[in-house]
């Protein structure tokens, strides 16, 4: 009987055994063709390249490749299908004309940009992390020569003192966020921007501005555009944010050469650090090791200006805002990691802070804090010029006044004919409308 059972049983349970084979076959291969989805996709134009940025709902692998006639970069993203809206992209002011795509082998994505100009493609995958999931990083750097950056010589042949102005974060990094998505990057590119301002308008300082708009620079590409500018500054301008609201304050930072000097330091600097990670940096891009930049024998004077100029930042930021510390924190800043170029961090406020976040989108805030950081950085340098500069000459002609007091029998031509100055050059110096003089009167006489 069980045998017999088990002969008329048996083709109906190979007809199961078939159907479940099948079932599974399909399922498999349904998981296999759209493993990866693209959510997303987003465009970000930077000075010299453009950034193409495709969400992935899970690791891919993909390859890039360049064709002429017409010019085009294919991305083919292995075993994806495209979720995300590619015709009201953004292409302005970018070398895409078009963005399109269709399916290849019918299991992998290809993505197509037609380009109306030569570039040079470099693409990456970057891992999830805690802000963002997998993402596919295509960078499209234009075939041009960059803009040298060249000191301004004054007549005097004396150069202009070179700041340069780093706004933190920007593009896929958002930064710290604050009330009514409030983002970090746009708060600190306006008072960047008004810093920029400020130091065109005033005789003897050049500011170049490291980031322009919304996009993002990795941190060693910062220090690196400074060093290219050769700058005698570096300021890089961010808005804390902690998970207790509470905490406030402004600060300013300086690059440790051992641990950080607060708790609060350290947990800063390991956020602006992870910046990279959320920006968009390929591994090739990593860092050095900071203990071979500390090596060199001019961080050490590097990192004195940089204390001194940050004490004179927080003195003037003391008069607008509360300090969350009355001295220089010191920490390892990845952008601050510089030989060459004194550099600072300048913490703006706590943008998690609503009271301070809602200070810090204004644009007469805005403005008083770029006013004061603008107004530490003079201060200093007006006493503390580098030597080959039209400052240091300024001060060295200051240096070199006399001030005159007017005796009895004196006269203009008398006075020029023993400091050897001309009668004119007196004149000029002093406002005067004739060579008349007085018994009494101060006059300045100007260096020869």
């Amino acid at each position: 009987m069980n045998l017999m059972l088990k002969r008329v049983l048996h083709p109906n349970v190979r007809f199961v055994q078939v159907l479940l084979l099948a079932f599974c076959s399909q399922v498999f291969l349904s998981s296999v063709v759209y493993a990866a989805k693209v959510n997303d996709v987003r465009v970000w134009r930077a000075p010299d390249h453009t950034r193409v940025v495709l969400d992935l709902s899970s690791p891919a692998s993909h390859k890039i490749m360049q064709l002429s006639n017409p010019e085009r970069i294919v991305i083919d993203i292995n075993n994806a299908s495209l979720k995300a809206e590619l015709k009201d992209l953004d292409l302005q002011d970018s070398p895409i004309s078009r963005i399109r795509s269709a399916v290849k082998d019918k299991k992998d994505l290809r993505v197509v940009l037609d380009v109306n100009s030569k570039v040079k493609p470099r693409s990456f995958l970057l891992k999830a992390n805690k802000q963002l999931g997998d993402r596919l990083v295509v960078d499209l750097y234009d075939k041009k020569k960059t803009k040298q950056v060249v000191k301004h010589i004054d007549d005097t042949n004396k150069r202009d003192i070179i700041i340069a102005i780093d706004a933190g974060h920007g593009g896929e990094d958002p930064g710290a966020s604050g009330p009514n998505r409030l983002r970090e990057k746009n708060v600190v590119l306006a008072i960047a921007k008004e810093l920029n301002y400020l130091l065109k308008k005033e005789k003897g300082y050049k500011p170049v501005m490291l980031r322009t708009g919304d996009y993002y620079v990795g941190l060693k590409t910062r220090r690196g555009l400074a060093r290219k500018a050769q700058a005698d500054l570096m300021v890089s301008i961010h808005a804390d944010a902690f998970p207790d609201s509470r905490a406030n304050g402004t600060s300013v930072y300086a690059l440790s050469r051992r641990g950080a000097t607060s708790a609060m330091a350290q947990v800063l600097a390991d956020d602006a650090n992870n910046s990279d990670l959320v920006g968009g940096v390929s591994l090739s891009d990593k860092d050095d090791v900071l203990a071979g930049v500390l090596a060199d024998l001019s961080m050490g004077a590097s990192l004195d200006i940089s204390t001194q100029l940050g004490k004179g930042v927080i003195n003037e930021m003391g008069k607008i805002s509360r300090l969350h510390s009355r001295k220089v924190e010191l920490a390892n800043f990845s952008v601050l990691r510089s030989t060459d170029v004194p550099s600072i961090l300048v913490e703006t406020g706590f943008i998690s802070n609503p009271g301070e976040a809602k200070k810090l989108k204004t644009k007469s805030y805005q403005r008083k804090m770029s006013r004061a950081i603008y107004n530490g950085i003079v201060k200093h340098f007006s006493h503390s010029p580098p030597p080959d500069t039209y400052l240091a000459w300024q001060k060295r002609q200051r240096d070199k006044t006399i001030r005159y007091v007017v005796a009895r029998g004196d006269t203009l031509s008398g006075i020029a004919k023993r400091y050897q100055v001309s009668v004119n050059s007196i004149r000029r110096e002093n406002d005067l409308a004739s060579s008349v003089i007085k018994v009494g009167q101060r006059i300045v006489i100007p260096s020869s």
